[in-house]
């Protein structure tokens, strides 16, 4: 419910433009968003049993959206490196956080100073996986000639907490970026609003632990029952070590 005026007709001015730019009625935008929140009618466009077109639209939107907040992040942070957790998931909730129908696997490319040369889409799939062929990232990587790399995914079910396939998976390209100098510094998990980061919950692995296997990956999202927020584990010594390994 609004809390002045001025909040009514923002809403309004809201409901009016996504009616206009989506083609779905103003009625039923309205009937909605007085028992649901306004921001699902583009996170969850189903929900509003819409037509096929009104659909593509809404998909177009939501492209847009993350465009623009991509540049407008680019356009910030120019200049800026990526020192620590925080600033990688707001990094890649840019391209991460809107998406709930499909996982999809990214990889940053960094150089000395921690400075984004490249970021690539690695591969998308399912709701529940993504095939990940680590060969791709390492020829990505050496095209780049880059420094080190932060990997990241979305989980669609809006869970943040790492599965054992994401550990694995880690593993075995730590096991094969150890020996050619470029380390991987995290793994970063978006969910929603939440995420998680492989060097905070110190399950970042710093040695390689097993031989290197460059076939592709199957990558599940597994549901659990943890709750939507996560809750980072506290400081430890193996954390500030992780720390400084960001900030070299």
């Amino acid at each position: 419910m609004a809390l002045n005026p001025l909040d009514d007709q923002l809403i309004a001015d809201y409901i009016q433009s996504l009616s206009r730019l989506t083609g779905i009625p103003l009625d039923k935008l309205q009937q909605y968003g007085s028992t649901n929140n306004l921001l699902n009618a583009l996170e969850h466009p189903y929900s509003l049993e819409l037509t096929s077109t009104q659909i593509r639209k809404v998909e177009l939107l939501n492209a847009f959206l993350r465009s623009h907040r991509f540049l407008q992040w680019e356009e910030e942070n120019a200049k800026q490196i990526i020192s620590s957790p925080e600033m990688a998931n707001r990094y890649f909730s840019i391209h991460l956080a809107g998406i709930k129908d499909r996982e999809r696997f990214m990889v940053a490319f960094l150089d000395r100073k921690n400075q984004i040369i490249e970021t690539k889409v690695i591969s998308e799939g399912s709701v529940g996986e993504a095939q990940v062929y680590p060969r791709n990232i390492l020829k990505a990587a050496l095209n780049a000639d880059c420094s080190s790399i932060i990997l990241a995914h979305n989980h669609p079910s809006g869970i943040s907490t790492p599965s054992p396939e994401d550990i694995m998976l880690t593993k075995n390209l730590v096991s094969i970026f150890t020996p050619l100098h470029i380390q991987v510094l995290d793994h970063i998990i978006i969910a929603g609003t939440t995420f998680a980061s492989l060097a905070n919950l110190g399950q970042m692995p710093r040695v390689a632990e097993s031989a290197p296997n460059y076939s592709g990956q199957r990558h599940y999202t597994r549901e659990t029952n943890t709750p939507y927020s996560v809750e980072l584990l506290p400081c430890s010594t193996f954390e500030k070590q992780a720390d400084d390994e960001w900030e070299r």
